[in-house]
């Protein structure tokens, strides 16, 4: 099984999963968005938002395929460039971070590690701009049944390493320190992943029982 880790680009937005690819949820404000869904065509907003986005900040998207195949995404950019990231009781967005504002694993591929190595591209991707945090607003009450959610569940950042900074009954706002995100062990941990595919690094990892040949 093989894992590929890509940039988003105005090419690879098309293998956005199609609900994705409509949605302005973050992209516009509020009413904006409500408008753009009700008369317009969402999607070339959103093709306009990333353009925009790439051309004045720089990459803010990344992809996993998984054999080919589009398996999921995570899409981030300054909190100036996000509208919506006003509309939450949490807000704002701390000065030092950039914002994680969708993230999305294909279910077919959830449970093999995918969220993870998205969110270690991101904390790469950043860590080299000189950014010093990740933010992202988290759904503390996601509703199962809702395809293509704009707002990731709590449990998904808590499970990549975000800190809640700003507790919330409902959207709690959370932090990844770029300086502590990159480990040498998390590094270990997506090159065991490049190379083994489906294997567990944490498995690969774990320390060999002591022998009498290894004992002084």
């Amino acid at each position: 099984m093989s894992r590929r880790l890509v940039n988003l680009t105005l090419d690879t937005l098309e293998d956005l999963p199609r609900p994705c690819r409509q949605c302005v949820y973050w992209e516009l404000d509020p009413v904006s968005a409500e408008r753009a869904c009700a008369s317009g065509d969402p999607g070339l907003d959103k093709e306009a938002w990333v353009s925009q986005t790439l051309l004045e900040w720089g990459s803010c998207g990344k992809l996993v395929y998984v054999d080919g195949m589009p398996a999921g995404f995570v899409m981030y950019a300054p909190p100036a460039y996000v509208p919506r990231s006003m509309a939450f009781p949490t807000s704002p967005v701390s000065a030092d971070a950039a914002l994680l504002t969708t993230a999305k694993v294909v279910p077919a591929f959830a449970g093999g590690g995918l969220g993870r190595m998205l969110v270690q591209g991101v904390a790469r991707d950043l860590t080299k701009r000189g950014v010093k945090a990740i933010e992202a607003f988290g759904d503390a009450k996601p509703d199962e049944e809702k395809e293509g959610a704009c707002v990731a569940p709590v449990d998904f950042f808590l499970s990549v390493g975000f800190k809640t900074v700003r507790p919330h009954p409902r959207y709690p706002r959370l932090r990844l320190e770029l300086r502590t995100a990159l480990s040498w062990k998390s590094d270990v941990e997506y090159a065991l992943e490049k190379l083994l595919g489906s294997m567990s690094p944490e498995k690969l990892l774990r320390p060999m029982p002591a022998t009498s040949s290894m004992e002084n």
